[in-house]
């Protein structure tokens, strides 16, 4: 069953997504000021709960949000809170994972967790015992956040050790803007950079990897390797409802604020089309994979399957800058190019 929907044009100003910037750069300030006023048992998560909320607005902004002038958006998502992840280089990633009918692919999904056979045996046993904890949420949770970071550095790297003068003219204004804000942080109000790091870096890296964990799956249909995650008022108001996947995937240019509706007017078209892949909440991703694996390292194709050709998979968004519609032909790569958490 296809959902067939008619999205209204968004309003030139979306007053609650700019509402909730003030909100998480005001709560930013506010931990880093007063930092010493709060025992470090209640400042370290609601450190980490800003991160990610921060981590959820950068994704609406990379989406179009809260205005219809990019560089706007672009100024409001820019403040680099987690340190390691230019927002023009999440921009770049995540549009491209966007390309629905790549989804999963180790190769042409730079937010795949899986990997070819190629590129399971060059990890080595450290590094398949070190992905493997990560198929369960415990080790995604522990590991993740220094894997993601380790992975995507290590391709942004090459890349500018290659030459690549686009990257270098993005890590250069990203390396400013981490400068100033760290001269806030620490030099003006006296934050210790390793409490800095273990809340706002790892514990809100960490929080964000809880949504990413159990969104995509690897199937041969590429309408059933998104999932739905249901009935979480909080981590919902967290993740700005991209709980909500499929929704977010079908219609990716609309609000946060009406993912919510939108799901529940076609709840059941939706669940039919994803052949029911959906979660009661994340305590039962919790209760299921916390200790379990939710999949398999290895793809179980070795590539995801593309879809037939019949249209853009995703027409409300253009091709991320660089990159191509045609997927790597097998075997052309071994390894994935990044991992973002989001």
């Amino acid at each position: 069953m296809k959902v067939s929907v008619t999205i209204e044009r968004n309003a030139a100003v979306e007053w609650p997504t700019l509402a909730l910037f003030a909100v998480i750069y005001a709560s930013w300030l506010g931990l880093v000021a007063f930092h010493e006023a709060l025992p470090i048992w209640l400042w370290l998560p609601l450190a980490a709960w800003t991160g990610a909320w921060w981590g959820s607005a950068q994704h609406e902004a990379l989406h179009g949000h809260p205005t219809r002038i990019r560089w706007l958006n672009t100024a409001l998502a820019t403040p680099p809170i987690w340190l390691w992840l230019p927002f023009e280089r999440y921009r770049h990633s995540h549009l491209t994972h966007h390309r629905d009918d790549r989804l999963t692919d180790p190769l042409d999904d730079p937010e795949s967790r899986y990997w070819t056979p190629e590129g399971w045996r060059e990890l080595g046993p450290i590094g398949q015992a070190l992905v493997r904890a990560q198929t369960r949420l415990l080790g995604r949770l522990l590991i993740g956040p220094f894997w993601s970071i380790a992975m995507f550095w290590r391709t942004e790297a090459s890349a500018l050790l290659a030459g690549d003068r686009e990257k270098a003219k993005v890590w250069l204004l990203h390396t400013v803007f981490t400068a100033a804000l760290l001269a806030v942080a620490i030099g003006w109000f006296g934050l210790p950079l390793w409490l800095y790091l273990l809340g706002f870096v790892y514990g809100g890296t960490a929080l964000a990897l809880v949504r990413s964990f159990a969104e995509h799956k690897a199937h041969d249909e590429v309408e059933r390797r998104t999932a739905i995650v249901e009935d979480t008022p909080l981590f919902g108001l967290l993740f700005l409802h991209n709980n909500l996947h499929v929704v977010h995937h079908k219609w990716p240019t609309v609000p946060w604020y009406r993912l919510p509706a939108l799901y529940r007017e076609h709840r059941e078209a939706i669940l039919a089309e994803n052949g029911g892949l959906h979660y009661k909440g994340y305590g039962e991703v919790f209760r299921r994979f916390l200790l379990s694996g939710y999949d398999r390292p290895v793809h179980p194709l070795g590539r995801a399957p593309a879809r037939e050709p019949a249209g853009d998979p995703c027409p409300a968004i253009a091709p991320a800058p660089g990159s191509s519609r045609t997927p790597a032909p097998a075997g052309s790569e071994a390894r994935r190019q990044d991992l973002s958490p989001a």
